[in-house]
């Protein structure tokens, strides 16, 4: 898998959760929960209010109007009996008090001439008995109370009531005594129409609590898609600005919280592309002077070349006609001459890989034959051991190879010294990897610093801060890491176990798909 697809199968996984975690803990979702918890405690606690205020209401209407019927007809009907009735005058009378408008059961009790209880019941023998009055409102109808006109009691008996259910239908039970003697007088009402009111209601309030509901989350989507939209808006733009699109703007209306933060995204996004054009600007200034200065460095480099190639050749001369005097200046001269002569040519190599101007130029190369005709043309053949079979071809660029190569050589003999192995396996295509070439350059010196592997291919970089002015200039391995990456390669450092540094240099077999890519972004960014 190259590094390409492994960023993109790694975005793919990333957006995929990013999208599983807003689908848990969507904003809009808690918007319409939140809406709908509030629309339900609302709707609940004033249908529960209406109902209960309504439903003393109601009882209460039919309680005084049941007790006062009930009452008049005791000071009527009730109160005209002898003290001592009988069970007919009883029942006469309690059929005659329940003949009222409000339809409720009547039970008299008294005693006779006889000292006898007698009832009357205005449903008959069947009808409404004394088992079915609670014994607790028996025993306060029957308790006499003193009778106190400064207290304001005035009656040695009162009414009494209690709301009872017998078998699930609710019960209005009252009684009184007549005063001054007589018959003890009950009641029973029942409240059923009133409960399949009170029902009635108690299914509307649900139903209007329901639709409440209903409306609050209809109100919350409307709500959250009219805060949400703009949030929308502005993570889709914030995402466009981490992708590089700097000219990403947010359309601005109205003037409340959201529009401000509009605004100051706008502002934010301005001057971040303000900023970054400025910083192309001057890096592309610097880049410039770097290769403006390379190039005029090469004109009177190429004149000092020549003077100290002949001033060098009169040093290898036997003639003995240098001055031993000035021999080492010209010496030193020779050298210096060769390490800026690098440092420009490698300048020169750094700037058009920062430009996006480094093409490749494929041949079919054979890498043990690339390999050697590297090591003889620098005289490293006596240093160098190739472990390196023949007939493993690649479609690279054969100078860019050679400068990894030299880079990655020159390198282990400057600091590991010789011998410096150089070992080569290739591999074929498989699922999911493409077919690529592995170089491996192994040295026996003392290795690489822990601190010192993470910055080994940055460029200027030197593991010994006390040796500033040492033979390299610093840009070798940026370099030729720069060329593998152009061909879709890497290079990696690591201490072997058995000594030494290690780098390894990984490329494509057939770099031609990287580079046909590259030629249409180069023809894309001309047009454009």
């Amino acid at each position: 898998m190259t590094p390409a697809q492994g960023g993109v199968r790694g975005w793919a996984a990333t957006r995929k959760g990013h999208l599983s975690r807003l689908r848990f803990t969507s904003l809009r979702l808690r918007l319409v929960v939140v809406f709908g918890l509030v629309a339900l405690t609302a709707a609940v606690s004033a249908s529960g209010i209406a109902y209960w205020l309504n439903r003393e209401a109601v009882l209460t209407r039919t309680q005084d109007a049941v007790l006062g019927d009930f009452k008049q007809a005791m000071q009527n009907r009730a109160g005209t009996l002898p003290s001592h009735p009988s069970q007919d005058e009883l029942q006469r009378t309690a059929g005659q008090m329940a003949n009222s408008s409000q339809r409720f059961s009547v039970l008299l009790v008294a005693e006779d001439d006889n000292g006898r209880t007698v009832y009357g019941s205005s449903g008959g023998l069947d009808g409404f008995s004394l088992q079915d009055v609670p014994a607790s409102l028996r025993a306060a109808v029957n308790k006499k109370q003193s009778v106190d006109a400064d207290s304001g009691n005035k009656y040695a008996y009162h009414l009494y009531w209690q709301r009872v259910v017998e078998h699930g239908t609710p019960y209005l039970v009252a009684g009184t005594r007549v005063i001054d003697g007589g018959a003890t007088g009950y009641m029973l009402k029942s409240l059923e129409p009133e409960a399949k009111d009170l029902n009635s209601l108690a299914w509307s309030l649900g139903i209007a609590t329901g639709l409440a509901l209903i409306g609050s989350a209809l109100l919350a989507q409307a709500a959250a898609s009219t805060v949400l939209k703009p949030v929308q808006r502005l993570g889709v733009a914030a995402r466009r600005l981490g992708e590089g699109k700097l000219d990403t703007r947010l359309r601005v209306s109205g003037t409340d919280e959201l529009a401000d933060l509009s605004r100051t995204f706008n502002h934010a996004a301005e001057a971040l592309e303000k900023r970054v054009d400025d910083m192309a600007a001057r890096d592309e200034a610097s880049r410039r002077f770097v290769a403006d200065m390379s190039h005029e460095l090469r004109t009177p480099l190429t004149a000092i070349t020549a003077v100290t190639e002949i001033l060098e050749e009169e040093l290898e001369a036997e003639t003995g006609s240098m001055d031993p005097m000035i021999e080492p200046a010209v010496r030193l001269v020779v050298s210096e001459t060769r390490r800026l002569n690098d440092l420009v040519e490698n300048l020169m190599e750094v700037t058009r890989f920062d430009a996006g101007t480094a093409r490749l130029v494929l041949d079919d190369v054979d890498i043990a034959d690339q390999i050697t005709a590297c090591i003889d043309a620098r005289a490293w053949l006596d240093a160098v051991e190739l472990d390196a079979e023949r007939g493993i071809h690649a479609r690279l660029d054969p100078r860019r190879l050679d400068v990894i190569l030299a880079n990655l050589i020159g390198n282990a003999l400057k600091h590991g010294g010789s011998p410096v192995r150089v070992a080569v396996r290739a591999s074929d295509a498989s699922a999911g990897e493409q077919a690529e070439v592995v170089i491996a350059v192994r040295d026996h010196g003392p290795g690489i610093a822990e601190d010192v592997l993470p910055h080994v291919f940055d460029r200027f970089y030197k593991a010994s801060a006390s040796r500033p002015r040492s033979d390299g200039s610093g840009l070798g391995l940026s370099i030729a890491m720069e060329n593998a990456h152009i061909h879709g390669g890497e290079i990696t450092a690591a201490n072997s176990p058995e000594g030494g540094a290690v780098f390894t240099l990984r490329l494509p077999r057939d770099a031609s798909e990287l580079a046909e890519e590259s030629e249409k972004d180069t023809a894309k960014n001309g047009d454009a």
